[in-house]
């Protein structure tokens, strides 16, 4: 079966099987939500995930590599610029999963708030295995199905509308689960109960995730910022770290990708793409107040 990856647009998709539905939003909030994506359709979601069919809802990491951009005068420039923010938002979904350990193509892995998917086929093709996605968002759940479809993996990836404080997987069916930037729409002690109770014992959970940084002593202005902007609750560290304790989940890495994710902020900044927000993570990273972090934990 053919997984690679081929170029197409967000304007190309065609109409497939609808996602599996689950009963709506438990709360006001998660409607909120639920509309909130539905109605997104932000150039620099969309644009980016058109250089190569991969549709990513996080950021990136790594240095740019500037040899790639050309000059500035390049009619090409900004087509460019745009291929390189994707490129390093693939490289930080391939690094998410490089912490998932040994994967075999019998297991299950989950992606709690997928998006439009693009990790999800990541993680398909690297380790040829299951891969199930929920999200609040029908629309996002249907895109990522239609490309699931178009690239002739619907047997192995899959999105569903649902609630990931309430997954449709049985008790320990899982190997290896993730949320890419999707932890702060959820209380932590809820969501990290929930991935304790699908992975099996000896599974792992990877998050990346921005969070407030409890040495600066409360959530900074640009913070504030961030969560009006996406309608979220960001968190800080020790929650996340307190709430995976109380859940069986044991950190095994804490990577600290913040100077990583800087270089991606100030390239974009300087794109087309802005939506306004980017000043508050460069300044919010640069003083320390916020934090781009990647945990990975065992279920014990």
């Amino acid at each position: 079966m053919d997984s690679s990856v081929t170029s197409t647009t967000s304007t190309e998709l065609t109409a497939t099987d609808a996602p599996l539905l689950i009963p709506g939003p438990a709360t006001p909030y998660q409607g909120d939500i639920a509309r909130y994506w539905d109605g997104e359709a932000r150039p620099v979601n969309l644009r980016l995930g058109d250089v190569d069919g991969l549709y990513h809802h996080h950021y990136g990491i790594g240095e740019v590599d500037h040899s790639a951009l050309g000059d500035a005068e390049d009619s090409e420039s900004e087509k460019k610029l745009i291929a390189e923010l994707h490129r390093l938002e693939s490289a930080q979904a391939d690094f998410l999963l490089g912490h998932l350990g040994d994967i075999g193509r019998d297991d299950t892995l989950v992606d709690a708030g997928c998006g439009r998917g693009g990790s999800m086929v990541m993680a398909h093709q690297r380790f040829g295995c299951k891969v199930e996605g929920v999200t609040l968002s029908a629309k996002q759940a249907d895109f990522a199905n239609r490309r699931a479809h178009e690239l002739r993996i619907q047997d192995h990836v899959r999105a569903r509308v649902c609630n990931m404080l309430s997954m449709p997987f049985e008790t320990g069916q899982t190997a290896a689960s993730w949320n890419n930037e999707s932890s702060m729409y959820v209380d932590l002690q809820d969501l990290f109960a929930e991935h304790s109770r699908i992975l099996h014992v000896g599974g792992r959970y990877v998050t990346i995730t921005g969070c407030w940084n409890p040495r600066y002593g409360q959530p900074s202005k640009w913070v504030s910022q961030i969560n009006a902007h996406f309608e979220c609750n960001i968190h800080s560290r020790r929650e996340y770290l307190r709430a995976m304790a109380d859940n069986r989940l044991v950190p095994q890495a804490v990577v600290d990708l913040t100077p990583d994710t800087l270089p991606y902020w100030e390239l974009r900044a300087t794109s087309s793409l802005v939506t306004g927000i980017e000043d508050a993570f460069i300044n919010s990273y640069k003083d320390g107040s916020f934090q781009y972090l990647l945990i990975a934990a065992d279920r014990v």
